[in-house]
């Protein structure tokens, strides 16, 4: 199939792009990477009168680090980020979820903001954004904010996004202390979306104790969820942990049946993985905790 017909616009200003947004409000589409926007518009289950193109808008595909969060623009690359060193080094779970997301190729193209603007329930970078508690900056001519990605989500490929809005930027809080991450994820082939998916952000305090655990996951529900894992502060990090946050993941969320997995199923996915995420993490940083006091002691 061909998309139906579209006007298309390649500001090279931020402000011309706003403008344009202002003007064609829902009838009007960003192009970043465009591997999901291509194929609605081949299927026609978006047909908007305006494409805007935001590829030429200089900063944009800017990374920047801040004491307490890497920030990427809206048009940095998966692949880039995949091979930055900040993020390596300072939001590691997105690091760890970033080799499931599409292929060699597409990431190539596509964008992180492009993925969160598209809010896929499977998707992993929303998912990551949401444990690691990230937040959006959206932009228009009224002017900017930032809403976190925890209030973020609405629904399946529906977001708080305005339509005379843009994502400008994504903003991850950097790892500040003896944490843990891991990401978990069970697709039919690699690079598709996942049936269900499970991401893990933990820190311990200096008694070894758990001081946060964030547990999320993806395919359950018409969007990324949290699992409760509140009652975990304060607990002993061992496998008792891991166990109950598994079974807590097994009650979250809503799950379907659809053609790839049953309800039944995806709900088992969700203990599986989370308990698999959740027990990673605190090997990781139960890692970090003992050289740390390594160093310590050597000083």
């Amino acid at each position: 199939m061909k998309p139906a017909p579209f006007a298309y616009a390649r500001p090279e200003t931020l402000e011309a792009a706003l403008a344009l947004l202002a003007e064609a409000g829902d009838e009007a589409r960003i192009l970043a990477g465009g591997q999901s926007l291509a194929a609605m518009l081949n299927m026609r289950i978006v047909t908007p009168s305006l494409l805007v193109d935001i590829n030429r808008i200089d900063g944009l595909d800017r990374f920047g680090s801040e004491s307490d969060a890497v920030v990427t623009g809206a048009t940095v690359r998966q692949a880039d980020a995949l091979r930055s060193a900040a993020i390596a080094a300072r939001v590691p779970l997105l690091a760890a979820a970033l080799p499931h997301v599409g292929h060699y190729q597409t990431r190539n193209r596509g964008t992180l903001c492009g993925s969160i603007a598209h809010a896929d329930p499977a998707a992993e970078l929303p998912l990551v954004l949401m444990v690691t508690d990230g937040a959006i900056e959206l932009a228009s001519r009224r002017g900017k904010r930032r809403v976190p990605a925890r209030q973020f989500f609405r629904g399946a490929l529906t977001t708080m996004c305005k339509p005379d809005e843009m994502i400008v930027a994504l903003r991850w809080p950097a790892d500040q202390a003896i944490s843990g991450a891991a990401f978990r994820e069970f697709s039919m082939r690699h690079g598709d979306y996942a049936i269900a998916a499970a991401a893990c952000h933990l820190r311990l305090r200096a008694d070894g104790r758990i001081e946060s655990l964030a547990l999320g996951l993806a395919g359950v529900a018409d969007r990324p969820v949290l699992v409760a894992t509140a009652a975990f502060s304060g607990a002993v990090a061992d496998e008792k942990v891991a166990n109950e946050a598994g079974s807590q993941a097994r009650r979250t969320g809503d799950p379907h049946d659809d053609l790839h997995a049953t309800a039944a199923y995806r709900r088992h996915l969700a203990e599986i993985l989370g308990r698999n995420a959740v027990a990673a993490a605190l090997r990781q940083a139960t890692e970090k905790l003992r050289e740390s006091r390594h160093a310590d002691r050597r000083r």
